[in-house]
């Protein structure tokens, strides 16, 4: 994969635009649903899953609409990556799956949330402790 500095700047502009949006859809779930569970993050984590699907699908191989890279890392990387990084996961996770790769996807889901937990937590107390000093 060759990155020219207009990849970069794509993926940037796609990411500003994805963060903005994942931004929108947090605070009108908040206003419009109960506040005890974050339906925010899980309605972009689970739109971004579905919708970095169907791009992966009709931009691969057998697909014919958005075959340009750059156009892949904008929505792709950039849009999707910059709306949820779950969505990423989630078709890495998929993909390894689909190449008969169980072990390793299982490992993946393993590793990804439980580290992800851990070093959320780990970073709270940090944070904690700096306050408290």
């Amino acid at each position: 994969m060759h990155a020219t500095l207009a990849t970069f700047l794509w993926v940037g502009l796609g990411s500003a635009i994805g963060g903005m949006g994942r931004y929108g859809v947090t605070l009108w779930m908040q206003k419009h649903l109960a506040h005890d569970f974050p339906w925010g993050t899980w309605t972009v984590n689970v739109v971004g899953s579905f919708v970095i699907g169907m791009m992966a699908a009709l931009s691969g191989n057998e697909g014919h609409w958005m075959s340009h890279p750059v156009a892949q890392r904008f929505f792709i990387v950039g849009l999707l990556g910059g709306f949820t990084t779950f969505s990423s996961f989630s078709l890495q996770t998929l993909q390894l799956f689909q190449n008969g790769n169980q072990g390793m996807a299982l490992l993946n889901i393993l590793l990804s949330v439980g580290a992800c937990l851990l070093f959320v937590w780990i970073g709270a107390g940090s944070a904690q402790r700096l306050l408290l000093r």
